[in-house]
This record gives structure tokens, C-alpha cells and sequence, in this order.
């Protein structure tokens, strides 16, 4: 087969409309083949003839999309000095931007003997691993933009793409579980009547079914086992002959056209390769020492701060430019509008160390696509000093995980948590207000993929995930659950309804923090996982949303789309600046911006704060004390709030604060009804609060409208 010299860049496979240009980077490799696999799995070999900066590329005139490829590297088998080139096992790109099938618990996988490790073992591995595929660029965008939201004007719903659409019975069986699935009207109706402004989506970078897993029955189905940083997983689409790609692009289109943005959920930090006992499938053969991080005086064993087996090397500048050329791609290419970095206090340790100045995040900041996106960080990692919230630069969001912890505890009632609930609900100052950071810095969430669902969080104190097969060992033990009184299921009519007031509770509390809130899929709507917190591996109905809903389950969704539809009417719960707490909050009011009462109406004190078994509160809002202008230049003013909370085992009677706060309050939101009486509250009236509840009240102001000079020249929103 006729070969040319190519260029070194761009890495992987790209095809021009003439043929493909092959390159791969290898500081390690004497000789590197390109294997190219026909469909009756015969391989052919060519030697690449070129190597400039480490990269070994050529070009094949002819070649067209669909070939699928992989690499065999020539180099030292040296383990103890790091290396662990083996041209037995065929590669896969790291680059490749579509992959097709999945490995196989097999022998060949392996560079070593099962029956003994310290024998080689150099059984061919093609055929029981993945391919690369080449693939063709050309999309029709048509008119496609990114909605481009405003954090703060922001609602995020994490969704799993199979775990979302496998039973909806709107959503045609065939496509069910696919990219498609995701861009069905049935999901984004679904979404638009939520009010979602953005869906992240969990991994949908190619990841590996463990083979581990594989041995037990079970699968990878979160996909937190990333091996294709530029590929869209071929198990969510019906043909994994590069034509996911192109159901990428048309799910992505299609939510642009609904205004919803697409979030990922990137794994930067490790691979699917595991420690030194896991497979060769990709980066291990190709440039063992260069990708992994390796414990400095044993250079066999993996440097691991993730809990997976191995950690990427982020100080080497070939890793980094994997990363951000990734990242870019999925941006320019594929047109998400972010991403939500896996453990990403591993991708800040240059050395040991966590260090918010890495190399990473120099280039983060610097470049002109990446550092314009969304950009999420789970801010923790299981190494030294790894749990960094609030430690993230300015530029960043992050989970906010002391926000999910404390709104827990609050609701199950844990002594002298109000001080720090009052602080998580307006925006975690102490965490962000430090370096300069806004509310909108703390991505709010009370559930998540990782543990309990919503109606688990309330149904169960202790998990349930037999069905893993660790004998409990696995998942979180420490949930700040409360069950309510019964363990799982129950009949009890008085459980049941306690259960849908703390769900309401908790939906009414992450939709009226300031911040931005984000809802895991299915908690809209009850999901159960059965009390399994931990369904890393369960690909069935214990993870999946079932969609066969009752009416309790409707009403919850019902009450949930009614309060995000009270946030984005109302600029007072999605400020972008925190509170002052005093009329000096460049408002137009001469009042505070914020005030805190007891039940009984007088103003909160310090003892108040520090009373270990005060579980009672009214939050008043200013809505006239909203710093401005909008992002178009306009005053903003919005109606005055009270927010009553009672997480005590009782009803109580809630004091309403003098007329200078508001004449009189209109009942918007009550968690321990489903129907909410509209009727009106004066000033300095009594309003009973029901046990574990909460009750928002709304005094209407009239908001002045902008000139009309200034209406007709605000520009369209873009």
C-alpha cells in the first residue's frame, strides 16, 4: 500500500477528502506500524516512515472514512524503568475520534501470564480489543449556535444517556438509550417544562468495560474508565462504525434548538488501563513513562491519586496537549457549550501536591475556546490534601459539596447546623467571596450520581448494594440520609407523606439558593435505586429512571418545575453578587438587602445562630436591593420574598415582620401542601409553618419599566 510522508500534525487520523494523515507521539518507540484491519479482521502493517518532535506519521492517498486502524510500537520492554512497549498488543489511537467494539476478558490483553506475572506473555491481542476508526469531519450545523447561558440564569440536570431514555415509552424502542434518545422531543419537553437551561451529561468520552466487571456479569455503566479522549462512546449509539459521531452532532443540534446546552462530564485524570496489572490497550504501550504518573523509586508500580490504578502525568507536555486538544475539539467540532472535570484537584498536581497554579490551569486560562465554555470542577481526589473546595481559581465553578452536606443535615435535623445552612443558601461566601469569586462559583447540589437518589436520600439511612457484589464494602457509608422512621418501602401513610415533604424541601431549598442548582435525573420525578448508592455497575432497572409514574410522582414534578419557574422569574433568588447585608449593597433600597427573623419575628442574633437545636428561620429577600445593571444595562428590580423554614419535628407559628418589610404577602410555595392556598398574609400576622416544611411568601412590587429609548436599543439576546 502506497504511503507518503504526511505531517506531524494534527495527532490521530484526519481525513482531507483526498486521504488520511496518520500521526502518533512516542518518545520511546524505535519503530511504530499502522495496522489497518479490514472486515474480515486480516490485518495489514505499514512501517511509518516519518518521526519529527517524537510524533511518527505518514499519509495514505485514497484512504476513505470507515477504515478502522490501530498501532503496534517497537520499543523497550523495561518495566522497572517505566517502560512497556509491546508490539503483540494492537493499540488504540489516542486520538481516534470514533472506536469500534470493546475489549475482551482475555489473556491477550494482558503483557503478562495470569498463572505466573513474572512471565511475559505475548499473545497477539487483535481481535479482543478496540479499533480506531477514521472518520468523516462534515456536518451540516445549519444555523446551529451555543445558547451561551448565563451562569446565574442557569438550571443543570445531570443525566446518564442510557440510564435517562431506556424505558421511556414515548422514545422508540431502537433508539432507546442512544444520543438520539437524548434528542427525542419526549426528553427535551421533558427538560423545557423543568426548566433546564443545560443537560451534563455523564462520560460519553469512549470508555472500557472493566474486565473485572466483565467477570462478574456486571458493566461499567456510569463510564468513569475513559480510554478515547476524542470519541463518542460507541455504546450509546446504534452503529459504532463512525456514525457516532454524527448522532453526537444531531443530538447537540437538536437541544441548541430547544435553548439547552450540553455539559460533559470529562475523566482527564486517569485511564482504563489500571496499575501495572491491568491491560495494554493504549497509552501503556505506546509511552508508559510519559502518560502515567510512576512512583519515583519503583518506576514499575503506578502513582495513583484517583482510586482507579493510575494517575496522568500532568506535568508531561504531550499529556497537556491531549488534554487541551480534546478539549478543543469537543468545542470546535462537536459544539458542547462545557465540561464538569472528573477529580479534578488530580488534574492541578503537577508534583505531589495540589497546586491551583498548575500547568493546567495555565493553559486553561489562557486559551481563547477553552477558557469560554463552562468549566466544572469536582474539587476533590482521593490523594494528600485532595479536597479543595473553594480552592479552584476564579475562572472556575466547582460542586460544591459542603453545599450538599449541610443541606442534608439541616433537613434531617442535626444539632447546630442553621448557621452554615443560612451561609449555603446564599452562596457560600466563606468559600468564594475570598478570592473574588461570585455566587455563581458554587454549582449547588443536594444529590448526584454518586449516592442516594432524592427519594432514596429520604427513604433509607444506610445503603443497600447487595447487587454489587462487595458484600457492602463499596459505596459511601456516611450518606446524611434519614429514612423517615421506616427502612425502604413502607405503607405507613404518615412515612409517605414526611418522605414527599423532605423531597419538596429539598427541591424548593436548591432552587431558591443563590448559586447555580443542579438536579440529578429522575429526582424530579422520585426515582428509587432501591437504596443502592452506588450503581457504578448496574446497567438495568436499578439505575435506569423508570418512567411509569404515579401521581405522587407527577405532582412532584409539578412542584419542582413550579419553583424553577419561580427562579427564573425572579432575580432575587439568582443574584450575581452576594448579599451585603446592609443597605450598603449598591441597590436602589435604603433597607438591607437581606434580613433574618426567628419564628417569633425578632431579628436573628448571635446566640440564634449558635443555638445547636435552633431549626427555625425567616429569610427576607430584598427585591429592590439587587445590585445592577442586567447584562443589558438595566436596573434590575424584582418583588420582595420571605422564606420561611422549619426543619423541627412540629408545626409552628411563624411571626411576619413589620409593614416596612412589605404590607402585605402572597403564598407562593408551601412544601406540606399540594395545593397552595393563594390567598394573603398582612404584615405582623401569624402564619403556620408545618412540621419539616417550608413556606415562601412574595410581596409584589411594581417594576418600574426601562425608558423606552433604552427597550429599543437592547440588543437581542445572543
Amino acid at each position: 500500500m502506497e504511503i507518503w510522508p504526511g505531517t506531524a500534525y494534527p495527532l490521530g487520523a484526519t481525513y482531507d477528502g483526498s486521504g488520511v494523515n496518520f500521526a502518533l507521539f512516542s518518545e520511546v518507540a524505535e519503530t511504530v506500524e499502522l495496522c489497518l484491519v479490514d472486515d474480515d479482521g486480516a490485518e495489514t502493517r505499514i512501517e511509518l516512515p516519518e518521526v519529527d518532535g517524537f510524533v511518527w506519521h505518514g499519509y495514505v492517498p485514497g484512504m476513505q472514512p470507515g477504515q478502522r486502524y490501530g498501532y503496534r510500537v517497537h520499543g523497550p520492554f523495561e518495566p522497572t524503568e517505566g517502560h512497556r512497549c509491546d508490539p503483540s498488543k494492537l493499540l488504540l489511537d489516542p486520538y481516534a475520534k470514533a472506536v469500534e467494539g470493546q475489549v475482551a476478558n482475555d489473556q491477550a490483553l494482558f503483557s503478562y501470564d495470569f498463572a505466573d506475572p513474572t512471565e511475559r506473555n505475548t499473545e497477539d491481542s487483535l481481535g479482543k480489543t478496540m479499533l480506531g476508526v477514521v472518520t468523516n469531519p462534515y456536518f451540516d450545523w445549519g444555523h446551529d449556535r451555543p445558547p451561551r447561558h448565563e451562569y446565574h440564569e442557569s438550571v443543570i440536570y445531570e443525566a446518564h444517556v442510557k440510564g435517562l431514555t431506556m424505558t421511556h415509552p414515548e422514545i422508540p424502542e431502537e433508539i432507546r438509550g442512544t444520543y438520539a434518545a437524548i434528542a427525542h422531543p419526549a426528553i427535551i419537553e421533558h427538560l423545557t417544562a423543568l426548566g433546564v437551561t443545560a443537560i451534563e451529561l455523564m462520560p460519553v468520552h469512549q470508555f472500557v468495560q472493566d474486565t473485572s466487571l466483565q467477570s462478574k456479569g456486571l458493566s461499567n455503566y456510569w463510564g468513569y474508565n475513559t480510554i478515547g479522549f476524542l470519541a463518542p462512546h460507541n455504546g450509546y449509539s446504534r452503529s459504532d462504525r463512525g456514525e457516532q459521531v454524527t448522532e453526537f452532532k444531531a443530538m447537540v443540534k437538536a437541544l441548541h434548538e430547544a435553548d439547552i446546552e450540553v455539559i460533559l462530564d470529562v475523566v482527564y485524570n486517569h485511564t482504563a488501563e489500571g496499575n501495572e496489572m491491568g491491560p495494554t490497550i493504549c497509552f501503556r504501550g505506546i509511552d508508559n513513562a510519559a502518560y502515567y504518573r510512576l512512583v519515583d523509586d519503583n518506576k514499575a508500580h503506578y502513582y495513583d491519586t484517583t482510586g482507579t490504578g493510575n494517575s496522568l502525568l500532568m506535568r508531561n507536555p504531550h499529556v497537556l496537549q491531549l488534554i487541551m486538544d480534546s478539549l478543543r475539539y469537543w468545542v470546535t467540532e462537536m459544539h458542547v457549550d462545557g465540561f464538569r472535570f472528573d477529580l479534578a484537584a488530580t488534574l492541578a498536581r503537577q508534583f505531589h501536591e495540589v497546586d491551583k497554579l498548575s500547568a493546567f490551569f495555565d493553559l486553561i486560562q489562557q486559551d481563547p475556546v477553552i477558557s469560554q465554555v463552562k468549566l466544572i470542577a469536582e474539587p476533590w481526589d482521593v490523594g494528600d490534601g485532595g479536597y479543595q473546595v473553594g480552592g479552584f481559581p476564579p475562572l472556575w465553578t466547582e460542586w460544591n459539596g459542603k453545599y450538599r452536606d449541610t443541606v442534608r443535615d439541616f433537613w434531617r435535623g442535626e444539632p447546630g447546623s442553621l448557621g452554615e445552612f443560612a451561609s449555603r443558601l446564599t452562596g457560600s461566601s466563606d468559600l468564594y467571596e475570598h478570592n473574588g469569586r461570585k455566587p455563581i462559583a458554587s454549582i449547588n447540589f443536594v444529590t448526584a450520581h454518586d449516592g442516594f437518589t432524592l427519594r432514596d436520600l429520604v427513604s433509607y439511612n444506610d445503603k443497600h448494594n447487595d447487587a454489587n457484589g462487595e458484600d457492602g464494602r463499596d459505596g459511601e457509608s456516611h450518606n446524611r440520609s434519614w429514612n423517615c422512621g421506616v427502612e425502604g418501602p413502607t405503607d405507613d401513610p404518615e412515612v409517605i407523606a414526611l418522605r414527599v415533604r423532605q423531597q419538596r424541601n429539598f427541591m424548593a431549598t436548591l432552587l431558591l439558593s443563590q448559586g447555580v442548582p443542579m438536579i440529578a435525573h429522575g429526582d424530579e420525578i422520585g426515582r428509587t435505586q432501591g437504596g443502592n448508592n452506588n450503581v457504578y455497575c448496574q446497567d438495568n432497572e436499578i439505575a435506569w429512571v423508570d418512567w411509569d409514574l404515579d401521581a405522587e410522582q407527577r405532582r412532584l414534578f409539578a412542584f419542582t418545575a413550579a419553583v424553577a419557574k419561580i427562579r427564573s422569574e425572579h432575580p432575587v433568588f439568582r443574584r450575581r453578587r452576594f448579599f451585603a447585608g446592609s443597605a450598603d449593597h449598591g441597590g436602589q433600597s435604603e433597607m438591607g438587602d437581606i434580613a433574618w427573623f426567628q419564628a417569633g419575628g425578632e431579628p436573628m442574633g448571635e446566640h440564634d445562630w449558635t443555638d445547636g437545636e435552633a431549626r427555625m428561620m425567616t429569610v427576607f429577600l430584598n427585591g429592590d436591593a439587587i445590585p445592577g445593571p442586567d447584562t443589558r444595562g438595566r436596573r434590575v428590580v424584582d418583588d420582595d420574598f420571605l422564606v420561611l423554614f422549619n426543619a423541627d419535628h412540629e408545626g409552628h407559628e411563624f411571626l411576619l415582620p413589620g409593614p416596612e418589610y412589605g404590607e402585605r404577602w402572597a403564598v407562593e410555595v408551601d412544601t406540606a401542601v399540594d395545593d397552595v392556598d393563594a390567598g394573603w398574609h398582612d404584615a405582623g400576622e401569624k402564619v403556620h409553618v408545618e412540621a419539616r416544611s417550608v413556606v415562601v411568601l412574595r410581596h409584589p412590587r411594581e417594576v418600574p419599566a426601562p425608558p423606552a429609548a433604552t427597550a429599543a436599543a437592547a440588543p437581542a439576546r445572543g
